[in-house]
């Protein structure tokens, strides 16, 4: 079975791509498996930077093809904020609640036609020293005043994706993997899957 380290350590990352991959013979690999990896900085200034280097430098340090994403909320009444900084929006350290909380004061008193936003995920497959390849996939909602739903994570409980009455918090995961930003850039990604060889 072909191997593939998803170069993350969050692990409900991991477990979305497991299911979007399930019936492929593929066998998702993760950091926890190897621990010399290390972190690596997410210092590039834009979605598909931070992706490519992770998925870069996972397959130099251990020779086995490797899977990135970076994910940015881009709210469009913030200038896209937070972006590329979604992940550590309240500073170092920032958890999922911080993240929230910080975005929901940015946005304190600004009306929901206003609260338009959009979710961004960037994927990068490198298989080889020379191979590389890039998928996208986005998804369109605005951000609610308050949480709703205990699924999910990250930003999942504010957003409200365009054409539905649940959050991505209140999705069962079966649905949000149709519809997701990671999920589209996930399935792009499957067909190239599907005709690589490695």
């Amino acid at each position: 079975m072909r191997q593939i380290i998803v170069a993350t350590h969050n692990r409900d990352k991991v477990n979305e791509f497991r299911g979007i991959f399930s019936d492929m013979e593929i066998a998702l690999l993760t950091l926890e498996q190897f621990p010399s990896v290390g972190a690596i900085e997410e210092d590039a200034s834009t979605l598909e930077g931070n992706a490519l280097k992770k998925a870069s430098e996972v397959f130099r340090l251990t020779g086995i093809p490797a899977l990135a994403d970076d994910t940015g909320l881009e709210v469009r009444y913030l200038n896209d904020a937070p972006g590329v900084f979604s992940s550590r929006y309240a500073g170092v350290g920032a958890t999922y609640e911080t993240n929230v909380r910080k975005l929901l004061r940015d946005l304190n008193g600004v009306p929901l036609r206003r609260r338009g936003a959009r979710f961004r995920s960037v994927l990068a497959f490198v298989p080889s020293p020379e191979g590389v390849e890039i998928t996208e996939g986005s998804c369109h909602g605005v951000i609610l005043e308050q949480p709703r739903g205990s699924g999910g994570f990250g930003y999942d409980p504010i957003f409200l994706p365009d054409g539905y009455s649940r959050t991505f918090a209140e999705m069962e995961p079966d649905l949000k993997n149709q519809l997701s930003h990671r999920a589209k850039a996930a399935f792009e990604m499957r067909e190239i899957l599907r005709r690589h060889s490695w």
